[in-house]
């Protein structure tokens, strides 16, 4: 009767994060499809607050009859697990994946003085000049100050953070000369890149990004074994009914293989995703294991 009758009203998927970002983004495109693809509107709801943490929890809290998603990502899902001494949510016992749809590197720009071209000088001069260097980032436990973080840390260099509220007031000061240099999404980086406006350093994804085919990622650099790439996509709580996940997996997953949603996360610097439900659990799971222990012990906490 459940699988006939759901859903027979609107959906809602809460974003943990004002209108306009990389989260936001995602959500609205998966949204209005699955609203098509479901015969019910989806509606997307921005819950921001303390980062990603006020929405994530009203999601957790959600009743899990089908009707709330999380838009989740690593930043949520993976790197409050380390951030937060007492988080009110357990990613992987509160939470399960419908399905992940792109994935996103971060780009590693500098300022367009800075006498540095690769990621490799930079270290060497960090490790010669401890302190000399400062690195912007939008805020305390931002996905851009976990990752320039363990970057220092495994390079074994002090690289001084300077934390900024949001990435827009970071490129100000990163475009101005007074912070040397700033990790963000490789999608909303690149604008600056291709103006020429900052130079691109380093990559955090496994692979390079088609968009910048010569800037060589972290890994390549060899200063770090370290890569990050930022995935996005839906998630319900966990006690909701098997039907009613395998009824969303199935539909979300006819969504995220339409050739011209690929397109729009391609065109947006993405790397569109295209994973089974196993998979996509142990994604999750390696990448909150992994980061967990990283922000741990590299001692790094929320505000």
């Amino acid at each position: 009767m459940a699988q006939t009758a759901y859903p027979n009203r609107a959906l809602r998927v809460i974003v943990p994060q004002p209108p306009g970002g990389g989260f936001d983004f995602v959500a609205r495109v998966l949204a209005e499809r699955l609203s098509k693809s479901l015969g019910q509107s989806v509606v997307v709801e921005n819950k921001p607050g303390s980062g990603t943490l006020v929405g994530t929890e009203a999601a957790a809290k959600a009743d899990p009859d089908g009707y709330t998603l999380l838009m989740g990502s690593v930043s949520n899902i993976a790197l409050n697990m380390g951030l937060y001494d007492k988080l009110p949510y357990d990613s992987l016992r509160d939470f399960e994946p419908v399905g992940l749809a792109v994935s996103y590197s971060y780009t590693l720009m500098a300022r367009k003085d800075l006498p540095f071209n690769s990621l490799k000088e930079l270290v060497a001069y960090a490790k010669a000049n401890p302190g000399k260097l400062t690195y912007a980032s939008a805020g305390v436990g931002s996905g851009q100050h976990v990752l320039a973080a363990a970057l220092w840390d495994l390079a074994g260099v002090n690289v001084v953070h300077v934390p900024y509220r949001g990435a827009q007031a970071a490129y100000q000061d990163l475009l101005g000369g007074r912070v040397d240099v700033f990790f963000d999404l490789s999608s909303t980086a690149r604008v600056q890149v291709n103006a020429g406006s900052v130079k691109a350093l380093a990559l955090s994804g496994t692979e390079r990004n088609p968009m910048h085919p010569d800037v060589p990622t972290i890994l390549e650099s060899g200063v770090a074994p370290l890569d990050l790439e930022s995935w996005f996509g839906y998630f319900l709580p966990k006690k909701t009914p098997q039907d009613i996940q395998e009824r969303l997996r199935s539909e979300l997953a006819k969504v995220i293989a339409q050739p011209d949603l690929q397109e729009i996360f391609r065109k947006a610097g993405g790397k569109p995703m295209a994973l089974n439900t196993e998979q996509t659990r142990a994604l999750v799971k390696r990448d909150v294991d992994r980061w967990t222990k990283l922000v741990r012990d590299i001692g790094i906490k929320a505000e």
